[in-house]
């Protein structure tokens, strides 16, 4: 199956990484289309509809340890993280690691860990303003966003909206989640959204982590 991965085509278009690159140099954030492979893109969300479909997926919620939480007024997906079962999720997650290996060898952020889940969105689900990690709290540095929805439709909904870090208030992106597109942004200053959607929303939310461990224990537990 290994040899099936090193024979597929990129799943992450290599023309994008300088881009993405000097993007999150210049201001923290990166938005890219057709970046995935589209073949990719389907068998991941053909993959994450059916565990939708048979209740395989897990209510996501908020905050960590003690301080998690379910908060529907807050966010309303629903999770599985990948586990490289298939073959799709080991392409994704080996294209993320090509990625977190470029991102040390040009920015040396001493990224040394990549999680990430499936995230399913029903109609009428959003995410409100959040970051995804706080200063001094937690080893997220880079947060990664891919998109699997085939032809989504200009009124669909379910946009992710990317806030200016020095300025919150200013809405600097808004991206439609379409196959094959990309984000990435830096976790602990850049503020974002998803917007209610109107139809089902598939994707894949990633974090590329920095060591923390203290007495053998990873700071924070997933």
């Amino acid at each position: 199956m290994e040899s099936a991965i090193l024979n597929a085509p990129p799943a992450l278009a290599p023309a994008a990484l300088p881009r993405l690159i000097d993007a999150l140099v210049e201001q923290g954030w990166y938005v890219g289309e057709d970046v995935l492979d589209a073949a990719l893109c389907q068998e991941l969300h053909a993959e994450l509809m059916a565990r939708a479909e048979h209740d395989a997926l897990v209510a996501a919620g908020i905050g960590r340890g003690e301080e998690h939480a379910l908060r529907r007024d807050i966010r309303g997906d629903a999770i599985q993280w990948l586990d490289r079962e298939s073959q799709a999720q080991r392409r994704y997650l080996a294209a993320m690691g090509e990625l977190q290996q470029a991102l040390n060898q040009a920015l040396f952020l001493g990224l040394f860990e990549y999680e990430a889940h499936f995230a399913h969105y029903p109609p009428g689900a959003f995410y409100r303003r959040h970051l995804d990690s706080f200063r001094g709290r937690a080893n997220r540095v880079v947060s990664t966003v891919g998109y699997l929805n085939p032809n989504w439709p200009a009124d669909g909904g379910g946009e992710m909206v990317i806030f200016d870090a020095i300025d919150p208030a200013r809405e600097v992106a808004r991206v439609r989640p379409e196959a094959g597109h990309f984000a990435c942004f830096l976790s602990e200053t850049v503020p974002h959204e998803v917007l209610p959607t109107r139809l089902p929303r598939a994707s894949i939310a990633g974090w590329f982590r920095r060591n923390a461990s203290l007495g053998g224990l990873v700071d924070p537990a997933r």
